[in-house]
């Protein structure tokens, strides 16, 4: 088996760390050879000829992304062939970390010269298993799986910077009661044994990246660069806070900005890893129909660039997009992508490139390590997740009627009513919350009964609720804005409002001018334009994302209790009977 290094780069600074099999040991040099002894020499060694030509060198590099915390086997499923089906296709359970990581070993006895890599969401919007423990159970698990690189996508940046590098870092959490750190009775947390990678995040203050813009890895003699990013609107689809004082750079010049510098090291072979994707409607290894801004970046992006491993979108693909091979695992660790290249030795440019998605098998064998970890954080989590919280007669859908209007999206929106009506609350006589924020329906059991973990499946993100006052122009601009986003002919996803409110929208009217002169009312009395209204809606959209700006422009502001709390007051305040979902058709009115 050959010596591998692996090398990072500031952008303000070359700044070159040594990865070793467990931690990061840096040193701010300028070059590092095949077998980690530093060279002064800044410019880049001449190709090498020989009278034999070599066979070329082969590189696997194992690729995932949207993992989101997903260390047991999510719920969503992932298509496969299936000729005894009509449609040709069967849907399978997948993933699971254990199996993951089983997957990934297998795949890494095939070559000795291999990279694993990731493209961001790894951590945030996660399940119970990972989130009560700040995400680190994730990472530790990456850790044992063995990641070498891993772009930050936009979750990554849920709850700021200065939580994102501790990840990295290591370090007990801050406790927001005591302002010190807290470790939860569980030994010291000691961070990523892999490199984060965030090339276009810059830090306003120092004027450098949050993390390196690529890592590099060496095989043979040959090195690999690796531009590790996050879409470039990160700021408008993540809680305000979370991406304050950094700048987030165009995906497509930040990566021509850098080949300069790599080609300096005498670097031919350069992946992409950006958090950033689009869409097909093919199988797992196909390209149908693809659109989006991860294929308007890999069309842009120089011909240097051989592989674009692409996220965000949750989807999976395989296409060749000007001469690039673009790929995507879907998310939550239900497939693996295997990316074979063939570089000539003596150019050090690929050759040849192709790739498979493989389906985790949440049946396959398991790594013992892993599972040990998820039993161990399953055993902590498990008093918490099992409780019951509620009795419900019926499951709750998030799926929207015609009008736009949904049983999961009036009760949450019920919920941060009754969390913030009190007068030291907050006092709050109306609720709105956005279908983004919600992540699963509630299904109760048999017996009517739905815990804790279940609804937090519901509402992952755990946002403050946060009351303020506007006027009743104010609002309707905020209900307009619901239509501005979707695409035309597109059904626009719209915001669950509280009992007592209702407004009607014709969907023929012209954009900003949809809701019905007239219709908005609480509790059957007329909106008025210039009276002021308390109104509630949790910190995402209350600081202006998904386009709501008009939430930025009210006034005395008060902080409640997370999301999730009130919904768990919300049915502890109810719960003399089973919650039985209010028949949908009287807060939202669709004309035409």
């Amino acid at each position: 088996m050959s010596k591998k290094t692996f090398s990072l780069s500031l952008l303000a600074l070359p700044a070159w760390v040594t990865l070793s099999h467990n931690r990061f040991i840096a040193g701010a040099v300028i070059m590092v050879t095949a077998v980690g002894t530093l060279s002064g020499c800044a410019m880049a060694p001449p190709l090498q000829q020989t009278a034999v030509r070599q066979a070329p060198l082969e590189v696997k590099l194992i690729a995932f992304n949207d993992f989101h915390g997903n260390l047991k086997t999510p719920s969503n499923r992932v298509p496969v062939p299936d000729a005894t089906q009509a449609t040709g296709i069967r849907y399978d359970a997948a993933g699971g970390v254990a199996q993951f990581a089983a997957l990934i070993k297998t795949l890494k006895a095939k070559n000795p010269n291999y990279a694993v890599i990731t493209a961001g969401d790894m951590v945030g919007a996660t399940p119970l298993l990972s989130a009560l423990f700040k995400d680190e159970p994730t990472i530790e698990a990456m850790n044992l799986i063995g990641l070498d690189f891993h772009s930050v996508g936009n979750h990554e940046f849920d709850y700021g910077a200065e939580h994102l590098k501790r990840l990295q870092a290591g370090g007990c959490a801050i406790n927001g009661k005591t302002k010190l750190p807290d470790c939860g009775k569980r030994e010291p947390y000691k961070g990523a044994n892999f490199q984060f990678l965030a090339a276009n995040v810059v830090e306003n203050a120092t004027g450098k990246t949050i993390f390196p813009p690529y890592g590099i890895k060496e095989f043979e003699g040959i090195k690999i660069a690796f531009i590790g990013m996050t879409l470039r609107d990160t700021p408008a689809i993540v809680r305000p806070g979370g991406t304050a004082g950094l700048t987030f750079n165009d995906e497509v010049d930040t990566v021509k900005a850098l080949i300069p510098e790599l080609k300096m090291q005498g670097i031919e072979t350069i992946v992409v890893v950006v958090h950033e994707g689009g869409v097909q409607s093919g199988g797992i290894n196909e390209c149908v129909d693809f659109s989006g801004r991860g294929r308007e970046i890999a069309e842009q992006l120089p011909a240097d660039v051989s592989v674009v491993v692409t996220a965000h979108t949750h989807r999976y693909y395989i296409c060749n997009v000007a001469d690039k091979l673009v790929t995507s695992a879907g998310s939550y660790g239900t497939l693996v992508t295997e990316i074979d290249l063939t570089i000539d030795r003596a150019t050090r440019k690929v050759t040849a490139k192709r790739a498979n998605n493989r389906v985790v098998d949440p049946d396959g064998p398991k790594d013992a390590a892993l599972a040990a970890l998820v039993d161990k954080y399953s055993q902590l989590a498990e008093p918490l997740e099992s409780n019951e919280i509620a009795l419900v007669a019926s499951e709750i859908s998030l799926v929207a009627n015609h009008a736009g209007e949904s049983t999961l999206g009036n009760l949450i929106a019920d919920a941060h009513l009754f969390a913030t009506t009190a007068p030291d609350k907050g006092g709050a006589v109306i609720a709105f919350n956005n279908p983004g924020s919600l992540r699963a329906p509630i299904i109760p059991t048999a017996s009517g009964g739905v815990s804790y973990g279940a609804l937090f499946k519901v509402q992952p993100f755990q946002n403050d609720l946060i009351t303020m006052t506007l006027t009743g122009a104010q609002i309707k601009a905020i209900l307009e804005q619901q239509f501005l986003t979707a695409s035309l002919g597109e059904r626009p996803r719209l915001l669950g409002v509280s009992k007592g409110f209702s407004y009607s929208w014709d969907a023929i009217k012209p954009r900003g001018e949809r809701i019905v002169p007239g219709t908005m009312r609480l509790n059957h009395t007329l909106i008025q334009a210039d009276l002021q209204y308390r109104v509630t809606a949790n910190s995402f959209v209350a600081g202006g994302s998904e386009g709501y700006t008009v939430f930025r422009e009210g006034t005395e502001r008060q902080v409640s209790v997370l999301d999730l709390e009130a919904l768990v007051q919300f049915f502890t305040a109810n719960s003399s009977s089973p919650y039985m979902p209010p028949a949908l058709g009287s807060r939202l009115i669709r004309l035409n």
